[in-house]
């Protein structure tokens, strides 16, 4: 078994086609069959199944392929780092719940690059997203937060993804809210506070369990809520209607400016800030770097 015929197995998975496969490895379609069949073989299992519609993977197929794609990715970041880092463009993605500060790290690493070429990717997304995207290589590393509440369900979540969630830092819960609002003055806030005001969520669409919701405390009896999709809504809602949501607290002025505030909540509630990565996989020097970062912000 070879690391090049993992990549034939890879590349055949991506493009659902043994043909489309062979063009974008450089190898005759026939030499291509004959390399699966050999490792299957070799493996003593069956990979893919040949029907008249295409091929499609086994069950042993589909569990042979979890590893073969770590394999590959272990292979590219040797690569990145001992053989082509003179040479290669650096190409690095995040995902994140929906975080101001990790944002604002991503262009903190964006401008620390020197070079004419470089493909970076960030995604500010949905829970269920973030961990997609980790799980099926679209991202290296995902932003989100655990609290008493999750962690179980969400380690359970992630270990099923074959991925595991690596600790930032603790910090204590915020209300972020305008800075126009009127409880924005104070030094603490309490939970009677705030009902008479809208409390403001991220829409989770068809996952949208109270596990995958990015605000603490997401189980209260809220008596007005509003559901949005995006960050900048979010922000519109704060300062039109009195919203508000909770929080780690860490706010970015260059990116929001000074017309949002973070308020401590009377509440004995904590939250871990961390990020999700393939298990037993190394981080790439990129994503070295944007942890490195990430850890900046601790509260």
């Amino acid at each position: 078994m070879t690391l090049a015929k993992l990549k034939y197995v890879v590349t055949i998975v991506d493009t659902k086609s043994m043909n489309k496969a062979a063009e974008i490895l450089f190898v005759s379609q026939p030499a291509l069959s004959l390399a699966i069949a050999e490792l299957e073989e070799e493996l003593g299992i069956q990979i893919f199944l040949r029907t008249s519609k295409g091929i499609k993977l086994t069950l042993d197929g589909e569990e042979f392929v979890r590893y073969a794609r770590q394999m590959v990715e272990l292979g590219s970041l040797v690569e990145e780092r001992f053989v082509k880092r003179s040479v290669q463009s650096p190409k690095f993605s995040v995902s994140m719940q929906h975080y101001s500060f990790a944002v604002e790290a991503f262009i903190k690493l964006a401008k620390e690059f020197k070079m004419e070429e470089y493909e970076l990717a960030v995604h500010e997304t949905k829970t269920s997203e973030v961990i997609d995207n980790v799980k099926n290589y679209r991202s290296e590393i995902g932003v989100i937060y655990q609290n008493s509440f999750n962690k179980k369900a969400m380690d359970k979540i992630l270990k099923n993804a074959d991925l595991e969630f690596i600790k930032l830092f603790d910090c204590d819960i915020s209300v972020y809210l305008g800075s126009n609002h009127p409880l924005a003055s104070k030094k603490i806030i309490e939970q009677k506070d705030l009902e008479k005001y809208p409390f403001l969520s991220f829409e989770q669409g068809d996952k949208n369990s109270f596990y995958f919701a990015e605000e603490v405390l997401s189980t209260n009896d809220y008596k007005q809520v509003i559901k949005v999709d995006d960050r900048s809504t979010m922000l519109n809602m704060m300062t039109g209607l009195n919203g508000y949501t909770m929080c780690c607290g860490i706010i970015c002025k260059e990116l929001n400016g000074d017309i949002y505030k973070s308020v401590p909540l009377k509440t004995k509630e904590k939250m871990t800030i961390g990020y999700i990565k393939r298990k037993n996989m190394p981080l790439s020097l990129i994503g070295e770097r944007y942890v490195e970062i990430l850890k900046t912000y601790d509260v």
